[in-house]
């Protein structure tokens, strides 16, 4: 990547991102010259990134369970007190399991995508925000998906309903705090080929009676671009969300889906 320095002096912190998408956006970050902390269930994932990263000590791991209202609070006080600063705060784990039609759905299945999504993502974002209002700017970027515009596809109704009360808390706290230097947005990717992916994926497919491969062919074909989103596109706009050229996008959901959603 080309270092631009466009983040230079800032701390940023991603949930969920040792590999895939949340590190892809760090490797970005880092590139632009900030500070990042990254974050996963996993110490034995967070030391090798680390090492893979190799960014000394602008890069710096923390141990959280995204669907632990403590393990994220104590992420975003980690890195206020680590740096005495708090700038950047992207919301990207999440996921769902226990794929069902509605009348077959789960209390377990509804109630961890709850957890993992709507709940992790406001309980940082409310954590972050104060640490932001002391600096008087902020950036909270929120990784939903193409399926908080839609619902057209079957057996993930916890998924599409917890990405699309992103969107609303996306844009509630676009509307508070836009006059304090501080914006928020949603990047809504289409299919990626992540390590997520790939372990719920085929869950998902059986629940439609089809094919991993099937299933993931399916979402290129809805595509403009005939082609499956990588992380370094959706990282390429977390960047420019989190720099000062961002300052005039805040309660936007950006599709970065290679036109798969209508709108």
């Amino acid at each position: 990547m080309v270092a631009t320095g466009s983040l230079d002096g800032r701390v940023a912190v991603i949930t969920g991102s040792t590999r895939s998408i949340g590190r892809a956006i760090a490797e970005a970050f880092l590139a632009d010259g900030a500070t990042v902390v990254i974050s996963g269930r996993s110490e034995i994932k967070g030391k090798q990134a680390l090492e893979e990263l190799d960014a000394g000590d602008r890069a710096v791991f923390h141990s959280c369970d995204a669907s632990s209202q403590e393990d994220i609070e104590s992420l975003a006080d980690f890195a206020a007190e680590r740096f005495g600063r708090l700038d950047i705060w992207v919301n990207n784990a999440g996921g769902t399991q226990g794929f069902a039609p509605v009348h077959e759905l789960s209390d377990e299945a509804w109630n961890h995508a709850l957890a993992f999504n709507l709940n992790a993502y406001f309980y940082g974002t409310r954590r972050a925000l104060p640490k932001m209002l002391a600096g008087g700017w902020g950036r909270i970027i929120n990784i939903s998906s193409v399926e908080g515009k839609q619902a057209n596809k079957p057996a993930i109704s916890h998924y599409i309903t917890n990405k699309h009360a992103i969107h609303g808390l996306t844009k509630a706290t676009a509307f508070e705090y836009g006059t304090q230097g501080i914006t928020c947005n949603a990047i809504c990717p289409g299919a990626v080929d992540t390590d997520l992916m790939r372990a719920a994926g085929p869950a998902a497919a059986e629940a439609e009676g089809i094919s991993y491969e099937e299933w993931l062919s399916r979402f290129a074909e809805h595509a403009a671009t005939k082609k499956i989103t990588t992380v370094e596109q959706i990282a390429a706009v977390a960047s420019m969300l989190a720099s000062d050229a961002g300052a005039g996008i805040t309660g936007t959901l950006i599709s970065v889906d290679g036109g798969t959603a209508q709108w």
